[in-house]
């Protein structure tokens, strides 16, 4: 919703448009030569915007709004740093922030940030200040992606101590387990910091040895789930009571399997007679 200070100025500068254009109408008329076209500063009739995240090391790029002027016009801007939340008085310019694009400093997290635009024509200037960002957030671990469920996603080459991986969702195509079919089992990787974590790699291997075939590693994908088909043995009773014991290993490529950002589980999954 626009101020009302800005909805006046619009006016003022439609109405200003109109009587000239009405002026010049009628001297044309009677055969007069017109007078000269009065002159005024630039109006701003919407504010400018940001673009980009708020996040330390992102880069923010402002609009510059939108303007009526009766001539020529050239933009220059301002970055300005508030203290949340953030009002009129509480914002301040940052020393050399002056282009339409801003790459958001450590000084930066925790405040709020807004761009003021000044239009200059030949008869004077004015300035526009956008609306305030949100309030910045430092820096995540290289590689992250927002994904569209809320979750943010990094490589596994972003993990490094103290951080660590976690196994810590696991799902079943089939439970209890009543067949030797082959069916699928995922897991999902986070680190401790609550990253889902794509490109780690996941072992899984059967204890006792041999109740399933033994699969390869696979690599998590975008959201942090590693999908693995499991091919129980005839070694694997089906009985009620009995478990399909596994063990689970998250690693970072290069890592070593004991040591580094690794992590291990042991999960189970009932095991019961065939269905009649």
């Amino acid at each position: 919703m626009q101020r009302p200070h800005r909805r006046s100025r619009t006016l003022v500068a439609t109405l200003v448009s109109l009587a000239v254009a009405g002026v010049v109408a009628v001297f044309t008329t009677i055969g007069v030569a017109a007078p000269a076209a009065i002159q005024y500063a630039p109006q701003n009739t919407a504010p400018p915007t940001i673009s980009g995240e708020a996040r330390e090391g992102a880069t923010l790029t402002t609009s510059n709004g939108t303007w009526n002027s009766d001539s020529a016009t050239t933009y220059t801007y301002r970055w300005q740093r508030c203290e949340p939340p953030a009002t009129p008085t509480g914002c301040a310019d940052i020393p050399g922030a002056t282009s339409n694009t801003y790459v958001v400093q450590s000084a930066d997290v925790g405040k709020r940030l807004r761009s003021v635009v000044t239009a200059t024509n030949a008869s004077g200037s004015a300035a526009a200040a956008s609306a305030m960002t949100n309030v910045v957030q430092a820096a995540g671990p290289a590689g992250q992606i927002r994904l569209s469920n809320g979750l943010v996603s990094i490589p596994a080459s972003s993990v490094t101590p103290p951080a660590r991986l976690v196994v810590d969702a696991i799902e079943y195509s089939q439970m209890p387990i009543r067949s030797r079919n082959p069916q699928q089992a995922r897991f999902r990787v986070r680190d401790t910091r609550g990253f889902v974590v794509r490109d780690a790699l996941v072992y899984v291997t059967a204890i006792p040895f041999g109740r399933i075939l033994q699969p390869a590693e696979v690599r998590t994908d975008q959201e942090g789930w590693a999908t693995i088909t499991l091919q129980p043995t005839q070694a694997l009773p089906l009985r009620n009571g009995y478990l399909l014991t596994m063990f689970v290993r998250a690693r970072k490529e290069g890592d070593n399997v004991l040591a580094g950002v690794s992590t291990r589980r042991l999960v189970s999954v009932r095991t019961a007679r065939p269905a009649a």
